[in-house]
């Protein structure tokens, strides 16, 4: 397995020239353009890896399915549909235009204005106990307690945040959030900030391919009915509007973060983490994209069969 690794992240990792490292969020610009690597988990907790394994990044949108399904797990979905929608949407992760001139609900959650949402629906009886709340529920889908976020993203985030205020002002006048805003954005940002790297990402996509039994032991973190609907939103929406291809070419439920972060959840297998900052058009890692399509087609990982 892991030669078959090492010869993929070899083959695509000319694919790191092309594309840019994210830079509207000034501490994203510090990573090396040239990164690439990538780990599987199996249901019998073998790692292995191959390329640039202990890189550390920030997660940014891959936070948007886990905690997704921490509010999923608290609330019925009937009711999390009211506040966001579960479709796919063809506008770009961070538009202002899918909500629209009237105030509609946000397409769904891996998009922008449908993670703050769902970071809305915290509970808690305090800003601190919501955070606690949101970074332990991290820890434990990851599989690892070190797991913290990094300041120096949370401030360089706080700071460029405008377009993000913008959209919960927008929701909030619309009655899609309730809350102080300046305290859900500070959550989202710091969701967003979480550092990790490609074992957790590999970890958190192993959880939600075992319909949320934790490997190692008979701890259900989430039910199957939640690990359904994330695995599911994320084929459809998580590679913002570029799932479409993404899902023809790999056929993998997959949620990507511009920090160049990917993680790959395939059905009862394995969880995949792949890391690579050079990012695409679309705000996904261009030669992560390409280790992921050879990957599935290597290890036939589609979920649809002849």
């Amino acid at each position: 397995m892991e030669k078959i690794l090492k010869d993929i992240i070899e083959k695509n990792r000319k694919y790191t020239e092309f594309g840019y490292v994210a830079d509207y969020i000034p501490e994203l610009k510090k990573a090396c353009k040239g990164d690439l690597g990538i780990c599987i988990i199996d249901k019998d907790n073998n790692i292995y890896t191959a390329g640039d394994v202990d890189k550390k990044f920030t997660i940014q949108s891959i936070s948007k399915p886990i905690l997704l399904s921490m509010i999923l797990m608290e609330n019925k979905y009937e009711y999390v549909n009211t506040k966001v929608g579960f479709e796919p949407s063809e506008n770009p992760f961070n538009s202002i235009v899918s909500i629209g001139n009237e105030i509609k609900k946000p397409s769904n959650p891996m998009i922008n204005s449908g993670a703050i949402v769902i970071t809305s629906m915290i509970k808690g009886n305090s800003y601190e106990e919501k955070e606690k709340r949101m970074l332990d529920y991290f820890r434990k889908f990851a599989g690892n307690e070190s797991l913290d976020i990094n300041q120096e993203v949370y401030k360089s985030e706080k700071l460029t945040g405008d377009r993000n205020r913008a959209m919960a002002y927008l929701l909030k006048s619309s009655g899609f959030i309730d809350g102080d805003i300046d305290e859900i954005l500070d959550l989202y940002f710091k969701q967003c900030s979480i550092e990790a790297d490609i074992k957790d990402l590999a970890k958190m996509g192993l959880n939600l391919s075992t319909d949320g039994y934790k490997h190692g032991d008979e701890e259900c973190l989430i039910s199957k009915e939640v690990a359904k609907a994330v695995k599911t939103v994320m084929f459809t929406c998580g590679m913002y509007d570029g799932s479409g291809e993404f899902a023809i070419k790999t056929g993998i439920p997959a949620k990507s973060g511009v920090g160049g972060g990917i993680m790959a959840s395939v059905p009862c297998k394995i969880g995949i983490g792949v890391y690579g900052p050079s990012l695409n058009d679309k705000g996904n890692s261009v030669a992560g994209i390409k280790v992921l399509e050879d990957l599935s087609k290597e290890l036939d990982l589609g979920i649809f069969k002849n």
